[in-house]
C-alpha cells in the first residue's frame, strides 16, 4: 500500500500522528552537501529540510519518534563527502544517509552505499549512471535526472525545427551526461539535426568570451546550454554583450530555477526555452500549502532548492514509517514503490530503478519588474520522462 504525507495540505489528517507523547529517541538523518560550493541552490535546500523536520515532529514524528536533522558539507569533493558519510556513521551514529548536489559527489556517495551496504537517497544530483550505470541496492534518488529533464525540454526543442545546434556544458559528469542524452533524443526526434560546435568549460570557471566567441563563429540555428551557477551569469552576460542569441533559439537546461534567474535580474534573456520553478505562479492546493508555510517560517519565498530539500524529508519519514525501521534493508523494500505527497503532487520512487517521479516545469523566460521569470510554462510529470522498464534492464545491468 503506498505510503503518503499529508503535511502540505491542513485539512486533512496528518498520517504520521502518533500517541500524544513522544516514543523515547529519534531518527538521525545525515546529510551532505557542498553548502559552501553552491549556496543559492543549498541554502534555500536546507530550509526545505528545516521546514519538513518541523512540519513532521509538529505532527507527531514517525512513529512517536522525532526526525533529527544532522549536516556536514563536502566542499564540492567526492573525497570528503566520502569521509563525512563516515564520521557521520561512526560519530553521530545517524540512521539515515541523504544528500549531495553535485554529480561526481553524487556517485562518490553512490559508491560508498554499496561498499557499506548503506541506504542512501541522492536528493539532487542528477546524472543518470547513480540510479542506472552505476545504480545500486541501496541508493535511491529524488530528482529528475538528466535524461527526464532532457527528455522534457527536447519535444519544445525538435518543434523550433532548426538544423544546426551548438552546445556549451560544464566539463564534468553532469554536463556530460545531459549533452550526451540531448544528442541522442533529438537525433531521434529531429533526423538529419546537426551538431556544429561544442564548448565543454571547467566547473565554475568558463571563460565566457572566448566560448561565447567560439559559438558565434559557429553560425548555429539554434543553442543548447547546459551551464548553471555563476557560470551561467557571465554566459549569458556576454552572449547579450555579443549578440549570440539574437535571431537564435536557445534551449537551456535549470535555467528557469529562481535561484539563477534572481541573479541575472535585466540580464535574463527573453524566450528561452528552460527547465524551473515559477513559484509565483503555480495554483495548486498542494503547491499554495507549501508556499505558504515556507514564507510564513522564513519570511522569503521558495527557490528549486526549498523543494527539493522539503521532499527529500518528506521521502525520508515516509520511508522509516513504512519500513518501521531504519534498517537498511527494511528502507529499500520500503522505497521500492514508495508514494509521498508532495509541493507538486503525488510522486513515487519506482522499483525498477529507483527513481523517484518527481516531475519540473517546462516554460520560456522572460522579463518582469525586472526580473527574470518562467511564462508558458507547464509541469511535465517525471514519470512521463523516463525510458520504458526493457531499457532500464538495459542501463542497470549490475543492480539488483
Amino acid at each position: 500500500m503506498p505510503i503518503r504525507l499529508h503535511f502540505l495540505v491542513p485539512a486533512l489528517a496528518l498520517s504520521l500522528l502518533a500517541p500524544a507523547a513522544f516514543a523515547q529517541g529519534s531518527y538521525k538523518i545525515g546529510e551532505i552537501n557542498s553548502y559552501k560550493a553552491q549556496p543559492a541552490f543549498l541554502e534555500p535546500y536546507k530550509k526545505g529540510m528545516e521546514l519538513a523536520v518541523e512540519q513532521v515532529n509538529a505532527a507527531g514524528g514517525v512513529a512517536g519518534r522525532t526526525l533529527q536533522l544532522v549536516t556536514r558539507d563536502d566542499n564540492g569533493n567526492p573525497a570528503d563527502a566520502v569521509r563525512a558519510a563516515e564520521e557521520l556513521h561512526a560519530r553521530e551514529k545517524i540512521d539515515v544517509l541523504m544528500g549531495s548536489f553535485l554529480s561526481h559527489v553524487g556517485l562518490a556517495l553512490t559508491d560508498y552505499a554499496q561498499q557499506k551496504k548503506r541506504f542512501f537517497l541522492a536528493a539532487e544530483p542528477l546524472t543518470d549512471k547513480i540510479v542506472w550505470g552505476e545504480g545500486n541496492r541501496y541508493t535511491f534518488r529524488l530528482r529528475p535526472s538528466t535524461y527526464m529533464q532532457v527528455a522534457m525540454l527536447v519535444p519544445e526543442a525538435a518543434r523550433l525545427n532548426k538544423k544546426r545546434w551548438a552546445i556549451v556544458y560544464p566539463n564534468y559528469e553532469y554536463g556530460q551526461s545531459a549533452v550526451a542524452t540531448f544528442k541522442q533524443l533529438m537525433a531521434a526526434a529531429q533526423p538529419g539535426v546537426e551538431f556544429v560546435a561544442e564548448q565543454a568549460t571547467p566547473l565554475g570557471k568558463v571563460d565566457a568570451g572566448s566560448v561565447v566567441q567560439a559559438l558565434a563563429d559557429a553560425k548555429p540555428d539554434a543553442i543548447f546550454n547546459v551551464l548553471f551557477a555563476a557560470d551561467l551569469a557571465k554566459f549569458v552576460r556576454e552572449g547579450n554583450t555579443r549578440g549570440l542569441f539574437e535571431q537564435r533559439a536557445v534551449v537551456s537546461l535549470l535555467s528557469g530555477e529562481p535561484e539563477y534567474l534572481d541573479t541575472l535580474k535585466t540580464e535574463t534573456p527573453t524566450g528561452w526555452i528552460v527547465t524551473g520553478y515559477p513559484w509565483y505562479a503555480i495554483k495548486t492546493p498542494e503547491h499554495q500549502a507549501f508556499l505558504d508555510a515556507y514564507q510564513k517560517r522564513f519570511k522569503d519565498y521558495p527557490r528549486a532548492g526549498s523543494v527539493v530539500g522539503y521532499n527529500a524529508i518528506l521521502s525520508v519519514a515516509a520511508g522509516l514509517k513504512k519500513a518501521g525501521s531504519a534498517d537498511t534493508e527494511k528502507l529499500i523494500a520500503a522505497f521500492r514503490g514508495l508514494e509521498v505527497a508532495t509541493p507538486f503532487g503525488p510522486i513515487t520512487y519506482r522499483a525498477q530503478d529507483h527513481q523517484s517521479t518527481m516531475g519540473a516545469y517546462v516554460g520560456t523566460t522572460a522579463q518582469h519588474s525586472g526580473k527574470g521569470v518562467m511564462v508558458r510554462f507547464q509541469y511535465m510529470d517525471g514519470g512521463k520522462f523516463q525510458p520504458s522498464d526493457e531499457e532500464v534492464k538495459k542501463l542497470r545491468p549490475a543492480a539488483p
